[in-house]
C-alpha cells in the first residue's frame, strides 16, 4: 500500500466519530440503524478494526453522506461539487425533486426542491427539527397546525417541524423553494394524527 492509503485509512476511524457526534447520534441509535453491534462501531473509530465495505455502506447510508466523505477519497481534477437530484414521489402520485445543497455532515442542510401540484388532500407530517423555506417561484401552500396560507416567490417561512406541517405547489404549476433545516430535521417523517 501506498503512504496515502495507509494515511486515508487511519484517518478513517476519526472522520466515522466525528460525523457521528456532529450529528448527535449515539452509538446505540447508529447500531440500531445500521445492525452493526456497539462494539464493532465503536472498535472502527477507535482505528482497532479495520474499516469494509460491508461495514461503511450502511453506516454512510444511516447518515445520509456520500462514501467517499466517510474515507476521505481525495479529490482529482475538476473541484466543482457534482450534486445529485433525487425524485421523491409524494402523496397522490405527485412528485418532489430535491437536490442536496450542502455536503457537509451537520447543521444546518440545504435544499432546493421542485414540486409538482398534488391533488387531493394534505398529509401534514412532523419530525423533530425547525425548517426554514423560501420560495424562489411558483406559489407554494403551506398548512401548519391550524394555519393554511399561500405563499409567493420572494416570500419566506420559518416553524418547528414538530407542529403537524404539510407544503406543496398550488395553481397546478410547479413551485420551486429553497429549504433550510438543521440535524433534527433529516429524521424520518411520521404520520401526523388527525383531531
Amino acid at each position: 500500500m501506498t503512504d496515502a492509503i495507509t494515511q486515508a485509512l487511519a484517518e478513517v476511524g476519526p472522520r466515522l466519530k466525528r460525523v457521528r457526534t456532529q450529528r448527535r447520534v449515539t452509538l446505540s441509535d447508529l447500531s440500531e440503524a445500521t445492525g452493526i453491534s456497539k462494539s464493532t462501531l465503536s472498535r472502527l473509530e477507535s482505528g482497532q478494526r479495520k474499516p469494509s465495505l460491508e461495514l461503511l455502506l450502511p453506516i454512510a447510508q444511516a447518515h445520509q453522506v456520500p462514501l467517499d466523505e466517510l474515507v476521505g477519497a481525495p479529490e482529482v481534477g475538476d473541484p466543482r461539487v457534482r450534486l445529485t437530484a433525487r425524485r421523491i414521489p409524494r402523496h397522490n402520485g405527485a412528485t418532489m425533486t430535491v437536490l442536496p445543497l450542502t455536503r457537509q455532515p451537520g447543521a444546518p442542510q440545504a435544499f432546493k426542491m421542485i414540486l409538482e401540484p398534488e391533488t387531493g388532500e394534505p398529509d401534514p407530517q412532523v419530525h423533530e427539527g425547525y425548517e426554514w423555506l423560501y420560495v424562489l417561484s411558483g406559489r407554494l401552500r403551506l398548512i401548519l397546525a391550524d394555519r393554511d396560507m399561500t405563499l409567493g416567490p420572494g416570500e419566506a417561512a420559518e416553524f418547528d417541524t414538530r407542529l403537524p406541517h404539510w407544503f406543496g405547489a398550488v395553481d397546478g404549476r410547479p413551485a420551486e423553494i429553497l429549504s433550510l433545516f438543521g440535524k433534527q430535521g433529516e429524521r424520518l417523517h411520521l404520520r401526523a394524527k388527525s383531531r
